[in-house]
Protein backbone atom coordinates (compact mmCIF):
# COMPACT_ATOMS: atom_id res chain seq x y z
CA UNK A 1 0.00 0.00 0.00
CA UNK A 2 1.42 3.37 -1.02
CA UNK A 3 2.04 6.06 1.60
CA UNK A 4 -0.54 8.81 1.76
CA UNK A 5 1.01 11.84 -0.06
CA UNK A 6 0.21 14.03 2.94
CA UNK A 7 2.47 12.02 5.21
CA UNK A 8 6.17 12.93 5.49
CA UNK A 9 7.09 9.31 4.75
CA UNK A 10 5.80 9.73 1.19
CA UNK A 11 8.40 10.95 -1.35
CA UNK A 12 5.83 13.28 -2.89
CA UNK A 13 5.42 15.10 0.44
CA UNK A 14 8.74 16.91 0.00
CA UNK A 15 8.32 19.31 -2.92
CA UNK A 16 11.14 21.86 -2.62
CA UNK A 17 13.28 21.98 -5.78
CA UNK A 18 16.27 23.17 -3.72
CA UNK A 19 16.95 19.87 -2.03
CA UNK A 20 19.53 17.70 -3.69
CA UNK A 21 23.00 16.22 -3.22
CA UNK A 22 24.89 19.32 -4.41
CA UNK A 23 23.15 21.70 -1.98
CA UNK A 24 23.54 19.23 0.90
CA UNK A 25 27.17 18.50 0.05
CA UNK A 26 28.21 22.16 0.08
CA UNK A 27 26.63 22.68 3.50
CA UNK A 28 28.17 19.43 4.76
CA UNK A 29 31.68 20.44 3.75
CA UNK A 30 31.29 23.81 5.49
CA UNK A 31 30.18 22.02 8.64
CA UNK A 32 33.01 19.50 8.33
CA UNK A 33 35.56 22.29 8.71
CA UNK A 34 33.58 24.37 11.19
CA UNK A 35 32.54 21.60 13.58
CA UNK A 36 36.09 20.25 13.68
CA UNK A 37 37.35 23.65 14.83
CA UNK A 38 34.51 23.88 17.35
CA UNK A 39 35.39 20.49 18.83
CA UNK A 40 39.11 21.25 19.14
CA UNK A 41 38.57 24.71 20.70
CA UNK A 42 36.00 23.21 23.06
CA UNK A 43 38.50 20.63 24.30
CA UNK A 44 41.09 23.37 24.67
CA UNK A 45 38.65 25.40 26.76
CA UNK A 46 38.13 22.44 29.07
CA UNK A 47 41.89 22.02 29.46
CA UNK A 48 42.18 25.69 30.44
CA UNK A 49 40.14 24.97 33.57
CA UNK A 50 42.95 22.72 34.87
CA UNK A 51 40.50 19.91 35.75
CA UNK A 52 43.31 17.44 36.49
CA UNK A 53 44.86 19.82 39.02
CA UNK A 54 42.26 19.72 41.75
CA UNK A 55 38.78 18.25 42.30
CA UNK A 56 37.40 21.77 42.80
CA UNK A 57 38.18 22.56 39.15
CA UNK A 58 36.90 19.29 37.73
CA UNK A 59 33.33 19.92 36.58
CA UNK A 60 33.16 16.48 34.90
CA UNK A 61 34.72 14.15 37.50
CA UNK A 62 33.74 10.96 35.64
CA UNK A 63 35.38 11.91 32.34
CA UNK A 64 37.74 8.91 32.49
CA UNK A 65 39.58 8.27 29.22
CA UNK A 66 37.90 11.30 27.64
CA UNK A 67 40.39 13.43 29.54
CA UNK A 68 43.42 11.75 27.94
CA UNK A 69 44.51 14.93 26.18
CA UNK A 70 44.53 17.31 29.18
CA UNK A 71 47.68 19.37 29.62
CA UNK A 72 48.94 22.16 31.92
CA UNK A 73 47.45 25.40 30.66
CA UNK A 74 50.10 28.01 29.75
CA UNK A 75 50.16 31.65 30.81
CA UNK A 76 51.14 33.07 27.46
CA UNK A 77 50.34 34.70 25.26
CA UNK A 78 48.05 36.66 27.57
CA UNK A 79 45.30 36.71 24.93
CA UNK A 80 45.34 32.91 24.44
CA UNK A 81 42.02 32.08 26.12
CA UNK A 82 40.41 35.19 24.67
CA UNK A 83 41.34 33.88 21.22
CA UNK A 84 40.50 30.18 21.60
CA UNK A 85 37.20 30.72 23.39
CA UNK A 86 36.31 33.68 21.20
CA UNK A 87 36.75 31.46 18.14
CA UNK A 88 34.71 28.69 19.76
CA UNK A 89 31.73 30.87 20.66
CA UNK A 90 31.72 33.14 17.63
CA UNK A 91 32.11 30.26 15.19
CA UNK A 92 29.39 28.29 16.96
CA UNK A 93 26.93 31.17 16.63
CA UNK A 94 27.98 31.82 13.03
CA UNK A 95 27.33 28.20 12.02
CA UNK A 96 23.74 28.12 13.31
CA UNK A 97 22.17 29.08 9.94
CA UNK A 98 24.38 26.55 8.15
CA UNK A 99 23.38 23.79 10.57
CA UNK A 100 19.68 24.60 10.20
CA UNK A 101 19.97 24.70 6.40
CA UNK A 102 21.78 21.37 6.44
CA UNK A 103 19.12 19.75 8.62
CA UNK A 104 16.38 21.15 6.37
CA UNK A 105 18.14 19.75 3.32
CA UNK A 106 18.24 16.18 4.63
CA UNK A 107 14.98 16.04 6.58
CA UNK A 108 13.35 13.63 4.05
CA UNK A 109 15.88 10.98 5.04
CA UNK A 110 14.68 11.08 8.64
CA UNK A 111 11.27 9.78 7.48
CA UNK A 112 12.49 7.09 5.08
CA UNK A 113 10.68 3.76 5.37
CA UNK A 114 11.42 1.07 6.30
CA UNK A 115 13.46 2.36 9.24
CA UNK A 116 16.07 -0.35 8.72
CA UNK A 117 16.61 -2.56 5.70
CA UNK A 118 19.61 -4.37 7.19
CA UNK A 119 21.92 -4.31 10.18
CA UNK A 120 24.30 -1.95 8.36
CA UNK A 121 21.41 0.31 7.42
CA UNK A 122 20.16 0.28 11.02
CA UNK A 123 23.58 1.33 12.28
CA UNK A 124 23.71 4.12 9.72
CA UNK A 125 20.27 5.38 10.82
CA UNK A 126 21.36 5.24 14.46
CA UNK A 127 24.48 7.29 13.68
CA UNK A 128 22.27 9.77 11.85
CA UNK A 129 20.01 10.05 14.91
CA UNK A 130 23.03 10.69 17.14
CA UNK A 131 24.38 13.18 14.62
CA UNK A 132 21.18 15.21 14.33
CA UNK A 133 20.26 14.95 18.01
CA UNK A 134 23.80 15.64 19.17
CA UNK A 135 24.18 18.62 16.86
CA UNK A 136 20.93 20.20 18.03
CA UNK A 137 21.81 19.50 21.67
CA UNK A 138 25.31 20.99 21.46
CA UNK A 139 24.32 24.10 19.56
CA UNK A 140 21.25 24.69 21.74
CA UNK A 141 23.06 24.30 25.07
CA UNK A 142 25.97 26.39 23.80
CA UNK A 143 23.74 29.25 22.66
CA UNK A 144 21.75 29.15 25.90
CA UNK A 145 24.94 29.28 27.96
CA UNK A 146 26.42 32.29 26.16
CA UNK A 147 23.04 34.03 26.53
CA UNK A 148 23.30 33.39 30.29
CA UNK A 149 20.08 31.35 30.18
CA UNK A 150 20.80 28.69 32.82
CA UNK A 151 17.85 26.37 32.18
CA UNK A 152 19.76 23.09 32.05
CA UNK A 153 18.60 19.93 33.89
CA UNK A 154 22.09 19.74 35.39
CA UNK A 155 25.43 21.49 35.20
CA UNK A 156 26.19 22.92 31.76
CA UNK A 157 29.80 21.68 31.83
CA UNK A 158 29.27 17.88 31.92
CA UNK A 159 26.21 18.12 29.65
CA UNK A 160 28.12 20.03 26.99
CA UNK A 161 31.33 18.01 27.46
CA UNK A 162 29.78 14.55 27.10
CA UNK A 163 27.38 15.78 24.43
CA UNK A 164 30.33 17.02 22.41
CA UNK A 165 32.00 13.61 22.42
CA UNK A 166 28.80 11.82 21.37
CA UNK A 167 28.09 14.36 18.64
CA UNK A 168 31.62 14.46 17.29
CA UNK A 169 31.95 10.66 17.26
CA UNK A 170 28.80 10.43 15.11
CA UNK A 171 29.96 13.41 13.06
CA UNK A 172 33.38 11.87 12.40
CA UNK A 173 31.85 8.54 11.35
CA UNK A 174 29.43 10.34 9.05
CA UNK A 175 32.25 12.44 7.58
CA UNK A 176 34.36 9.38 6.82
CA UNK A 177 31.43 7.78 4.99
CA UNK A 178 30.07 10.84 3.20
CA UNK A 179 32.90 13.37 2.70
CA UNK A 180 34.46 11.75 -0.41
CA UNK A 181 31.09 11.63 -2.16
CA UNK A 182 30.33 15.20 -1.08
CA UNK A 183 33.59 16.45 -2.58
CA UNK A 184 32.85 14.66 -5.86
CA UNK A 185 29.34 16.10 -5.94
CA UNK A 186 30.49 19.67 -5.31
CA UNK A 187 33.05 19.41 -8.10
CA UNK A 188 30.30 18.64 -10.63
CA UNK A 189 28.53 21.45 -12.38
CA UNK A 190 25.15 22.31 -10.89
CA UNK A 191 23.26 21.22 -14.02
CA UNK A 192 24.88 17.79 -13.76
CA UNK A 193 23.40 17.12 -10.34
CA UNK A 194 22.45 13.43 -10.09
CA UNK A 195 19.13 12.17 -8.85
CA UNK A 196 18.98 10.99 -5.24
CA UNK A 197 16.55 10.36 -2.41
CA UNK A 198 16.89 14.07 -1.57
CA UNK A 199 15.64 15.20 -4.98
CA UNK A 200 11.89 15.85 -5.05
CA UNK A 201 10.18 13.58 -7.64
CA UNK A 202 7.55 16.27 -8.37
CA UNK A 203 9.17 19.55 -7.32
CA UNK A 204 7.31 22.82 -6.95
CA UNK A 205 8.36 25.71 -9.21
CA UNK A 206 11.58 27.26 -7.89
CA UNK A 207 11.47 30.70 -6.27
CA UNK A 208 15.23 30.87 -5.66
CA UNK A 209 18.22 29.00 -7.02
CA UNK A 210 20.31 26.62 -4.96
CA UNK A 211 23.16 29.11 -5.05
CA UNK A 212 20.74 31.79 -3.90
CA UNK A 213 19.73 29.60 -0.98
CA UNK A 214 23.38 29.14 -0.08
CA UNK A 215 23.86 32.91 -0.20
CA UNK A 216 20.86 33.27 2.12
CA UNK A 217 22.34 30.85 4.67
CA UNK A 218 25.76 32.48 4.29
CA UNK A 219 24.26 35.93 4.74
CA UNK A 220 22.59 34.83 7.97
CA UNK A 221 25.91 33.48 9.21
CA UNK A 222 27.69 36.71 8.27
CA UNK A 223 25.08 38.78 10.11
CA UNK A 224 25.46 36.67 13.25
CA UNK A 225 29.25 36.92 13.00
CA UNK A 226 29.24 40.71 12.69
CA UNK A 227 26.83 41.13 15.59
CA UNK A 228 28.68 38.72 17.91
CA UNK A 229 32.44 38.87 17.33
CA UNK A 230 32.88 42.27 18.99
CA UNK A 231 32.24 40.84 22.46
CA UNK A 232 35.36 38.69 22.09
CA UNK A 233 37.55 41.66 21.18
CA UNK A 234 36.49 44.14 23.85
CA UNK A 235 36.98 47.88 23.76
CA UNK A 236 35.05 50.00 21.22
CA UNK A 237 34.27 46.92 19.09
CA UNK A 238 31.97 45.70 21.86
CA UNK A 239 29.40 48.17 20.52
CA UNK A 240 29.18 46.11 17.32
CA UNK A 241 27.88 43.04 19.20
CA UNK A 242 24.29 43.92 20.17
CA UNK A 243 23.17 40.27 19.98
CA UNK A 244 25.69 39.16 22.62
CA UNK A 245 24.76 39.44 26.33
CA UNK A 246 27.98 41.33 26.98
CA UNK A 247 27.83 43.29 23.76
CA UNK A 248 27.16 47.00 23.57
CA UNK A 249 29.12 49.64 25.47
CA UNK A 250 30.95 48.93 28.70
CA UNK A 251 28.79 49.52 31.78
CA UNK A 252 29.42 52.78 33.55
CA UNK A 253 32.58 54.82 33.27
CA UNK A 254 35.87 55.39 35.03
CA UNK A 255 38.62 52.92 35.89
CA UNK A 256 36.15 50.22 37.03
CA UNK A 257 33.77 50.76 34.12
CA UNK A 258 34.32 47.49 32.27
CA UNK A 259 32.32 44.28 31.94
CA UNK A 260 31.62 41.90 34.79
CA UNK A 261 29.80 38.58 34.95
CA UNK A 262 28.89 38.17 38.61
CA UNK A 263 27.94 41.20 40.67
CA UNK A 264 28.63 41.33 44.40
CA UNK A 265 24.89 41.17 45.05
CA UNK A 266 24.52 38.04 42.90
CA UNK A 267 27.47 36.37 44.65
CA UNK A 268 25.97 37.11 48.08
CA UNK A 269 28.79 39.39 49.21
CA UNK A 270 28.12 41.26 52.45
CA UNK A 271 29.88 44.65 52.13
CA UNK A 272 30.59 44.54 55.87
CA UNK A 273 32.86 41.52 55.29
CA UNK A 274 35.03 43.43 52.83
CA UNK A 275 35.69 46.51 54.96
CA UNK A 276 39.14 47.40 56.23
CA UNK A 277 38.31 46.42 59.80
CA UNK A 278 36.75 43.04 59.07
CA UNK A 279 38.60 41.66 56.05
CA UNK A 280 41.83 39.69 56.36
CA UNK A 281 43.58 37.57 53.76
CA UNK A 282 44.55 34.15 55.16
CA UNK A 283 47.67 32.73 53.49
CA UNK A 284 48.70 29.15 54.31
CA UNK A 285 51.77 27.26 53.16
CA UNK A 286 54.83 25.24 54.15
CA UNK A 287 55.74 27.29 57.23
CA UNK A 288 52.28 27.98 58.57
CA UNK A 289 49.62 30.65 58.21
CA UNK A 290 49.72 34.44 58.08
CA UNK A 291 46.82 36.89 58.15
CA UNK A 292 47.19 40.13 56.21
CA UNK A 293 45.03 43.22 56.20
CA UNK A 294 44.65 45.23 53.03
CA UNK A 295 46.96 47.89 54.46
CA UNK A 296 49.63 45.25 55.09
CA UNK A 297 49.24 43.96 51.53
CA UNK A 298 49.74 47.49 50.22
CA UNK A 299 53.02 47.71 52.12
CA UNK A 300 54.36 44.65 50.29
CA UNK A 301 56.16 45.17 46.93
CA UNK A 302 53.56 46.17 44.34
CA UNK A 303 53.64 45.04 40.71
CA UNK A 304 51.54 45.80 37.64
CA UNK A 305 50.17 43.70 34.77
CA UNK A 306 48.19 44.64 31.67
CA UNK A 307 45.74 41.75 31.20
CA UNK A 308 42.25 41.11 29.81
CA UNK A 309 39.46 39.08 31.36
CA UNK A 310 38.09 36.37 29.05
CA UNK A 311 35.12 34.18 29.92
CA UNK A 312 33.69 30.87 28.74
CA UNK A 313 30.66 32.70 27.31
CA UNK A 314 33.02 34.15 24.69
CA UNK A 315 33.20 37.73 25.92
CA UNK A 316 36.34 39.50 27.02
CA UNK A 317 37.47 42.92 28.11
CA UNK A 318 40.19 45.06 26.69
CA UNK A 319 43.49 44.90 28.59
CA UNK A 320 43.13 46.45 32.04
CA UNK A 321 46.01 47.77 34.14
CA UNK A 322 46.06 45.73 37.36
CA UNK A 323 48.27 46.43 40.36
CA UNK A 324 48.88 44.34 43.46
CA UNK A 325 51.07 41.66 45.06
CA UNK A 326 52.53 38.85 42.97
CA UNK A 327 51.18 35.41 43.86
CA UNK A 328 54.71 34.01 43.98
CA UNK A 329 55.65 36.65 46.58
CA UNK A 330 52.73 35.61 48.76
CA UNK A 331 53.86 31.99 48.38
CA UNK A 332 57.32 33.02 49.58
CA UNK A 333 55.79 34.54 52.73
CA UNK A 334 54.73 31.04 53.83
CA UNK A 335 57.91 29.17 52.99
CA UNK A 336 57.68 28.61 49.22
CA UNK A 337 60.62 30.79 48.27
CA UNK A 338 62.00 28.32 45.73
CA UNK A 339 59.88 26.70 43.07
CA UNK A 340 56.34 28.09 43.08
CA UNK A 341 53.64 25.62 44.22
CA UNK A 342 50.01 25.19 43.19
CA UNK A 343 47.48 27.31 45.05
CA UNK A 344 43.87 26.88 46.14
CA UNK A 345 41.99 30.20 46.09
CA UNK A 346 38.84 30.63 48.18
CA UNK A 347 36.34 33.44 47.85
CA UNK A 348 33.83 35.14 50.13
CA UNK A 349 31.10 34.55 47.55
CA UNK A 350 28.14 32.44 48.63
CA UNK A 351 26.39 31.88 45.29
CA UNK A 352 27.55 30.74 41.88
CA UNK A 353 30.17 28.31 40.63
CA UNK A 354 33.90 28.37 41.37
CA UNK A 355 33.73 29.74 44.91
CA UNK A 356 36.98 27.80 45.19
CA UNK A 357 39.45 27.45 42.32
CA UNK A 358 42.93 26.01 41.91
CA UNK A 359 45.84 27.41 39.89
CA UNK A 360 48.88 25.51 38.66
CA UNK A 361 52.43 26.20 39.76
CA UNK A 362 53.33 27.74 36.39
CA UNK A 363 50.47 30.22 36.84
CA UNK A 364 51.63 31.12 40.34
CA UNK A 365 55.25 31.48 39.17
CA UNK A 366 54.40 33.91 36.36
CA UNK A 367 55.35 37.43 37.47
CA UNK A 368 52.19 38.82 35.89
CA UNK A 369 49.93 36.74 38.17
CA UNK A 370 48.69 39.05 40.90
CA UNK A 371 46.48 39.34 43.89
CA UNK A 372 45.18 42.62 42.49
CA UNK A 373 44.20 45.47 44.81
CA UNK A 374 43.53 48.13 42.18
CA UNK A 375 42.73 48.45 38.50
CA UNK A 376 43.48 51.30 36.10
CA UNK A 377 44.86 53.41 38.94
CA UNK A 378 41.87 53.07 41.28
CA UNK A 379 40.88 50.69 44.07
CA UNK A 380 38.80 47.74 42.91
CA UNK A 381 35.07 48.30 43.05
CA UNK A 382 33.00 45.79 45.01
CA UNK A 383 31.63 44.26 41.80
CA UNK A 384 35.17 43.80 40.49
CA UNK A 385 36.29 41.92 43.58
CA UNK A 386 37.24 44.42 46.29
CA UNK A 387 39.16 44.19 48.51
CA UNK A 388 41.34 41.78 46.48
CA UNK A 389 41.03 39.49 43.46
CA UNK A 390 43.23 37.14 41.48
CA UNK A 391 44.27 38.02 37.94
CA UNK A 392 46.27 35.48 35.91
CA UNK A 393 47.39 35.77 32.28
CA UNK A 394 45.49 33.61 29.75
CA UNK A 395 43.25 32.00 32.40
CA UNK A 396 39.46 31.63 32.02
CA UNK A 397 37.59 34.36 33.84
CA UNK A 398 36.17 32.06 36.53
CA UNK A 399 39.71 31.24 37.69
CA UNK A 400 40.39 34.95 38.28
CA UNK A 401 38.66 34.67 41.64
CA UNK A 402 37.07 37.79 43.15
CA UNK A 403 36.61 38.69 46.85
CA UNK A 404 39.56 36.47 47.82
CA UNK A 405 39.54 35.32 51.45
CA UNK A 406 42.16 32.55 51.57
CA UNK A 407 45.19 31.29 49.61
CA UNK A 408 46.51 27.80 50.36
CA UNK A 409 49.85 27.07 48.68
CA UNK A 410 51.14 23.52 48.19
CA UNK A 411 50.53 20.36 46.22
CA UNK A 412 46.84 19.95 45.47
Amino acid sequence: MRDHPRLPTAPGFWRSPLRGPWFTSVLGLVLLAGVTVLFVTGLVSYAAYNPDLSPVNDTTPDKGVLGFYLFPWPTGPVWLYRFTQGVHVTLGVTLVPVLLAKLWSVVPRLFTLPPARSLAHALERLSLLLLVGGGLFEFTTGVLNIQLAYVFPGSFYPLHFYGAWVFFAAFAAHAVLKAPAAVRTVRRRLREQPESDLTAPRPDPPTVSRRGALWLAGGGSLLLFLTTVGQSLGGPLRRTAPLAPHGGPDPGGGPNGFQINKTAAYAGIDPAETGAEAWRLVVTGRTGTVRLSRAELLRLPQHSSSLPIACVEGWSTADQWWRGVRLRDLAALVGHDGAAPDVLVESLQRHGAFRRAALRANQVADGRSLLALSVNGEDLSLDHGSPARVIVPAAPGVLNTKWVARLTFGDL
